[in-house]
């Protein structure tokens, strides 16, 4: 994707940013909520064919985009997955942060 793109892409899904190549996203939760939620992404990350780098650390979860076979590279599969990630968040109470 075009920087251009992936702005566009980022202005469609508030709350997510780019950092290098990959988009990130932080949420606030108690630690086990976190990694409650990061398991519950791992089975839509399963399911679409797509790995987020997960980041947990007290009462924080942080994900992170890229799309590894394709040299580490952003793509619309990271988008996809950002907007599964917003729903499964909100639907789990996570605040972002």
């Amino acid at each position: 994707m075009t920087d251009d793109q992936i702005a566009a892409q980022l202005a469609g899904l508030p709350g997510w940013r780019r950092a290098g190549e990959a988009i990130t996203r932080t949420y606030q939760h108690t630690y086990h909520e976190c990694v409650h939620l990061a398991m519950y992404v791992a089975a839509k990350a399963r399911e679409v064919g797509h790995h987020p780098d997960v980041h947990i650390t007290w009462q924080r979860i942080r994900f992170d985009l890229t799309t590894h076979d394709a040299g580490d590279q952003i793509t619309a599969k990271d988008f996809e997955l950002a907007r599964h990630i917003d729903e499964i968040a909100a639907g789990h109470g996570a605040r972002p942060v």
